[in-house]
């Protein structure tokens, strides 16, 4: 929560304190505001127990932190395996530095015969249009 909070802005607080309140009634201040926060986290925590509770032996190893969007579709797509969809062997194929660099990509594998019995038209694959030809319209991309 407070991650990005850094040193001129902690003294900063400190000052603008003492400050506002002074220093005679700045440390009762701190004092009240910490047992404040102690009473909040013990309050949230009793709170998460009950609905624990409350829910039953089924969900004991339910966390709530589980409920935040990215986590939870994370949870849902993957399951518990490292990799199930094979997304890391995606990854380490690419080659992001090469590109990030300008170098010229790996050379593909395959033959020839295989590159040219690709499903895409010799209009898509960028042969001229002849007089009158209309330009390939995908409805799927627009």
């Amino acid at each position: 929560m407070f991650q990005d909070i850094g040193l001129p802005e902690v003294l900063t607080l400190i000052v603008m304190g003492l400050v506002i309140f002074g220093p005679d009634k700045l440390p009762k201040l701190i004092q009240d505001l910490s047992g404040f926060i102690r009473k909040v986290r013990s309050f949230a925590d009793s709170a998460k127990e009950d609905i624990r509770s409350e829910l039953g032996p089924e969900f004991k190893d339910f966390e709530f932190e589980d409920l935040h969007p990215k986590a939870f579709v994370r949870k849902q797509l993957l399951g518990g395996n490292e990799d199930p969809l094979g997304l890391k062997e995606i990854r380490d194929g690419l080659d992001v530095k090469s590109v990030l660099n300008d170098e010229p990509a790996p050379a593909m594998t395959g033959t020839k015969a295989d590159l040219t019995k690709s499903a895409v038209p010799a209009a898509a694959a960028g042969a001229p249009l002849r007089d009158g030809e209309r330009p390939p319209f995908d409805l799927d991309a627009t």
